[in-house]
């Protein structure tokens, strides 16, 4: 019966919507691979130091945060397909530049050239996919869309020791990561394929007289409390989850060859979450289903560096990981049910910015603490922002009732309380 309902909630999906998500498989793979290993890369492959690396990661970030802004509002006058497609395809190039260069100042710029793409993908895949469904299955694809991201992350990681491979047959660690990561860039171009099978909308913004009206966001009230919400979380998390493989290498001494895995098994466990999360909001509601799993995450978060070995470390990381992630399908749900369909391009590229930006400040704050040996610290202090975010949250939106909540009413959208 358990199993019947899971399976129920995604019977009816459109076939564009199922492109889309079948089109980020690839890249997420990919992504999965990179995000993982490059904090580890860089300063144990590639010989970079490892507050360098943290600069790199921070910029990526940064500019991920500028473009998102600008490219979420492009996309809702010009086409979201079309901006999709151009991250796909800069992201690939992306990491080809990774694994090539030590250079300081080409790896500065494809940090740049990260993040625009990351913004490219952030402001156009949200609201390209939730104009593919009506209300009532937006909370399915939206988990589905995570659930295909998750596993595909987690596959990106568990693919990190295929590196041994390379090296059984006589290349060199650095050659086998090379490989491994132009391996990827391939594969993740390749998916740019699927997205042309999806239509573009035909309800785009139209260009107002006076160009300074781009910026004008009827849902701003909305938009602002749930940015702050996500920025005060985005800082918790980047001073640990960017940094999780370097984090193991220093506190317990194991490669990227095993804490890869550990990391990819969290992803998979993050995958299965994303499944139910459907259920927890029919069963709780929309905003108490993603408070209920942010609250739980949190004690985890904290427990994860009192772990004597890596094991448990990462067993109990995984689960935090499994918690955070069931309410983030949830979160871009609600974001994307709670504003006018005209402005979900400029709202996901406001909202990706303002989550990315903190994010990623906070990944050189933590790369800091690393690497003076302060290795618990960054959980602590992301544990007390995740108290705060989530208090907050639940001030804002606990009034709120999304449109498929809205039994024998009309679909309209009740805003937070002011």
């Amino acid at each position: 019966m358990f199993l019947q309902n899971v399976i129920g909630n995604y019977a009816g999906i459109s076939r564009e919507a199922k492109y889309l998500i079948y089109s980020t498989i690839l890249p997420s793979v990919a992504y999965g691979m990179l995000f993982t290993d490059l904090p580890y890369f860089l300063p144990q492959v590639q010989g970079i130091t490892t507050n360098f690396t943290g600069l790199v990661m921070t910029l990526m970030g940064v500019s991920a945060t500028i473009a998102s802004i600008f490219l979420g509002i492009v996309a809702d006058f010009y086409g979201r397909k079309r901006m999709l497609i151009g991250g796909n395809i800069l992201a690939s190039i992306v990491i080809v530049v990774f694994a090539l260069t030590t250079s300081p100042i080409l790896l500065l710029t494809a940090a740049i050239f990260e993040g625009i793409a990351e913004a490219a993908v952030i402001a156009s895949s949200s609201a390209l996919l939730a104009e593919k469904v009506d209300h009532y299955k937006r909370n399915s694809v939206f988990s589905l869309y995570g659930f295909a991201q998750s596993i595909a992350w987690g596959i990106g990681g568990f693919a990190i020791p295929v590196v041994l491979i390379f090296e059984f047959f006589g290349f060199t660690t650095k050659e086998s990561h090379i490989i491994l990561y132009l391996s990827f860039a391939i594969l993740s171009l390749v998916s740019t394929l699927l997205i042309l099978k999806v239509s573009e909308s035909t309800k785009l913004r139209k260009l107002p007289a006076d160009r300074r009206d781009l910026f004008s966001i009827k849902s701003k009230k909305i938009l602002l409390k749930y940015v702050l919400t996500g920025a005060i979380i985005a800082f918790g998390a980047g001073m640990v989850v960017p940094l999780m493989s370097l984090w193991f290498k220093l506190r317990y001494n194991i490669p990227d060859i095993i804490s890869g895995p550990i990391l990819g098994v969290s992803s998979l466990l993050i995958a299965l979450a994303t499944l139910v999360s459907p259920m927890l909001a029919k069963k709780f509601g929309l905003i108490k289903g993603i408070v209920i799993t942010q609250i739980a995450s949190t004690i985890f978060m904290f427990l994860t560096p009192l772990s004597p070995d890596f094991a448990l470390a990462g067993f109990v990381y995984s689960i935090r990981a499994l918690l955070m992630n069931m309410a983030s399908p949830l979160s871009q749900s609600m974001i994307m049910g709670l504003v006018p369909e005209e402005e979900r391009g400029a709202v996901s590229g406001i909202s990706g910015a303002l989550w990315r930006l903190p994010n990623a400040l906070s990944t050189w704050v933590g790369a800091g603490f690393m690497s003076i040996g302060l290795l618990s610290e960054p959980f602590y202090l992301a544990s007390l922002l995740y108290v705060i975010s989530i208090t907050l949250f639940w001030y804002f939106f606990r009034n709120v009732k999304m449109p498929e909540e809205q039994i024998g009413k009309s679909l309209c959208v009740e805003a937070p309380p002011d």
